[in-house]
């Protein structure tokens, strides 16, 4: 159950940061569920290995390297997601960051 309603926070974060970052398009609540879906996996599954890969990188950065990754893995979701574009790195790098402090915000409520 905490999973749905993650992954509709997601979907809803996701809805109003198309409207206001420019560069994230987000085409109606089905594709935003859907993306929400695709980027909740992808942080589940794909984002600890890299994390794991990229830790020497990390630790130079002084962590500053997982907004990368985070950044990419936002990307790549909308680049396979059909309904849900982003128009480069930048906006890429602005929506995943908000999306994680709505997520780290929404997660002490659920």
């Amino acid at each position: 159950m905490k999973f749905i309603a993650r992954v509709l926070l997601v979907a809803l974060a996701l809805l109003v940061i198309a409207e206001y970052v420019s560069g994230i398009h987000i085409e109606g609540g089905y594709a935003a569920v859907i993306s929400a879906l695709i980027l909740s996996i992808l942080n589940g599954i794909v984002r600890p290995v890299l994390i794991i890969l990229t830790f020497p990188i990390t630790i130079l950065t002084l962590g500053l390297f997982i907004l990368v990754i985070n950044a990419s893995l936002f990307w790549f979701a909308a680049s396979f997601i059909e309904g849900f574009s982003v128009d480069g790195f930048l906006p890429a790098l602005i929506g995943s960051v908000i999306i994680s402090i709505i997520s780290t915000i929404g997660q002490k409520f659920i």
